[in-house]
């Protein structure tokens, strides 16, 4: 190996630059120099040892001997210009033309040179090109017939049988030789040829099976002819259970026109196509059993650069495509669509809200300008005491209006930033919703509503803030009021439950659309009922005591229907303040705490089935004797 490496490094400069880019067109050009190269040189130098033994050289021999020369300059013809085919047709027609001068000199056709005509197109088949091969093949064929012809004219000189004897031989054992050397070099380029596919194919294998996107192979029909081994992680199955039309079943039936569209788009119009569609995966859950979710695939996918043939001898081209997991893209994107529709819609709604807003603040100031202007020129307009009296109620009643405009957009922006605090407190409620009609008995008389109450006596005291469930029954009931026509009915009921207790308030009136029920109680969001500005209102009212309840830790639930009413439930701890800090209590889930107690509260019922068991339930909660409601 040492001898020969720096003969292996010569021919390796020898090879041209553009053959160097390819591992197998580099090993036919190095094929194609070395022996050439090697082989002249040896003939070359041996040579003289012949001369010495024959003596002087005949007109065959010197032919001979220039011919060694010709193979060397084949050899840097290919070095210096790369041209492989060309290269091989000028060795072609070079020992063509020797053999043809050889044969011409000693028999003609039965010479022994003959026989290096058959070499010839064997010489060629290395070039691996058929052009190649017909022109050599055609050059024996003529240097044949031509030797043939010589004959027949008796153009031939004569021979020396003793000569022809020992050149006979020479040349069937030197043909033979190089036929040998030409066979040993195709076996040498086959093996090489082998080595380098293997090579391609392993790391191709290597990049198929370590890739995360899936790499596939498909019909002009979408049918699937390869995958790569990342199927079976992407799709959780069986690649096998992916071909032919394997992946086309698992596509959702929505997006399967635009799979198919791509794969015949790239294999039809030889363009690359993008597409994105969703597949089913097969996933197993924590009990075991086989699911099927979508998934989000991006597939990204061009025809291939040879097209294949059917039956019929068509050309059928076939696509590769690229296929990729996007779930959480396509995730991240719809959360960014919903924000984005979210914050427009929030600033519609602050559009109307501001709208509204403006009408409600205005009513009560023009009316209290209106009518102080008034006072204030009574002189002129010889107002008399009723009047005057008239005139202060409705500025009192238009200042106390705005008031409650402001204190309400006060109170909504206290609970949107968390600063509204609530102050627990033992109270009656079944009091407290008895003052919450008295306080809207008149205005629902003049609407020509009833207002009915359905308390009973034995409702427990409850721990909350006095003031917020005043406020909160209060908006319920307005709203309830404003929204019923006249000769409808507005109710509020309560009643006790475990530790909870619920306040229901029903009307009759307009209803909510579906649309608008998922929304009401966001701040700055009036339904539909409420923008051609039929009823009064800032639209507040519902976002305010969504927030008081939660403050409270209780629960709010909304049940309305377009025309038929609406029912709104609002449920509170009895003892919210207990409530709050179980919420809040480090290392217990709010579940199990919540458990423990309910299970304590129902115990105590059981065992005390009387009208005051409620009460005594109330006291459980809170750790502290209660006392009883009047």
């Amino acid at each position: 190996m040492g001898l020969f490496a720096p003969v292996k490094a010569y021919v390796e400069t020898l090879v041209h630059p553009s053959a160097q880019q390819d591992a197998l067109t580099a090993a036919r050009h190095r094929a194609f120099i070395a022996p050439r190269l090697l082989g002249s040189i040896i003939a070359l130098a041996s040579f003289p040892i012949y001369l010495l033994a024959r003596g002087a050289p005949s007109v065959v021999e010197l032919m001979v001997l220039a011919w060694l020369v010709v193979p060397i300059l084949t050899a840097y013809f290919l070095s210096s210009t790369g041209r492989y085919e060309s290269a091989h047709m000028l060795s072609s027609l070079a020992l063509t033309g020797l053999v043809t001068a050889v044969a011409a000199s000693t028999g003609g056709i039965a010479s022994f040179a003959a026989i290096w005509l058959v070499v010839v197109p064997l010489e060629a088949a290395l070039s691996a090109s058929r052009r190649v091969v017909a022109m050599a093949s055609t050059l024996a064929l003529a240097a044949a017939g031509f030797l043939v012809l010589l004959g027949v004219e008796h153009l031939l000189p004569a021979v020396d049988p003793n000569d022809h004897a020992a050149l006979a031989a020479f040349g069937i054992v030197s043909a033979a030789l190089y036929a040998a050397g030409l066979a040993l070099g195709a076996e040498a380029l086959a093996r090489t040829s082998f080595w380098l596919l293997y090579a391609e194919e392993d790391r191709y294998r290597l990049l198929a099976r370590n890739m995360t996107d899936v790499i596939t192979r498909h019909d002009r029909d979408g049918a699937v002819l390869f995958m790569s081994p990342a199927a079976q992680t992407l799709f959780g199955c069986r690649t096998v259970d992916l071909h032919d039309h394997g992946l086309f079943d698992r596509v959702h039936v929505a997006d399967r026109p635009a799979y198919l569209t791509a794969l015949g788009d790239a294999a039809v119009l030889a363009e690359s196509r993008s597409v994105e569609f969703r597949v089913r995966r097969d996933v197993v859950d924590a009990a075991g059993q086989a699911i099927a979710q979508f998934v989000w695939i991006e597939m990204r996918c061009r025809p291939l650069d040879h097209a294949a043939s059917d039956n019929s001898g068509a050309a059928r081209r076939e696509v590769v495509a690229v296929l990729r997991d996007v779930t959480k893209r396509k995730s991240q994107e719809q959360a960014l669509e919903d924000a984005r529709a979210e914050a427009e819609r929030a600033n519609a709604a602050k559009s109307r809200f501001l709208a509204t807003m403006s009408h409600e603040l205005r009513t009560p100031l023009n009316a209290i300008i209106g009518f102080s202007d008034m006072l204030k020129n009574e002189s002129v307009l010889m107002l008399d005491l009723e009047r005057r009296i008239e005139y202060a109620g409705l500025i009192n009643d238009s200042g106390n209006h705005l008031l409650s405009v402001v204190n309400g957009i006060l109170d909504m922006s206290k609970i949107e930033t968390g600063n509204f605090e609530i102050t627990p407190e033992p109270f009656a409620p079944a009091k407290l919703i008895g003052g919450c009609c008295e306080m809207l008995t008149l205005r629902a008389r003049e609407a020509g509503l009833r207002l009915e109450k359905f308390v009973g006596d034995n409702l427990p005291e409850m721990i909350a803030d006095k003031r917020a469930l005043n406020q909160i029954l209060l908006n319920l009931l307005s709203n309830a009021i404003r929204f019923t026509d006249r000769g409808g009915a507005v109710t509020i009921s309560a009643r006790a439950e475990a530790a909870n207790i619920t306040f229901v308030v029903e009307d009759s009136g307009v209803g909510i659309s579906d649309d608008d029920l998922a929304r009401v109680g966001e701040p700055y969001f009036q339904a539909r009922a409420s923008y051609g500005r039929r009823h009064g209102g800032t639209g507040l009212g519902l976002s305010i005591v969504k927030g008081l309840v939660r403050l409270h830790g209780g629960e709010i639930s909304i049940r309305s229907r377009v025309g038929e009413g609406t029912r709104i439930a609002v449920r509170l701890p009895l003892d919210c303040e207990r409530a709050l800090q179980v919420i809040k209590q480090p290392g217990r889930g709010t579940v199990t705490v919540m458990k423990d107690v309910t299970a304590q509260l129902s115990s105590k019922i059981a065992m005390h089935p009387s009208s005051s068991a409620l009460q005594d339930v109330a006291s459980l909660c809170a750790d502290r004797p209660v006392k009883k409601s009047a």
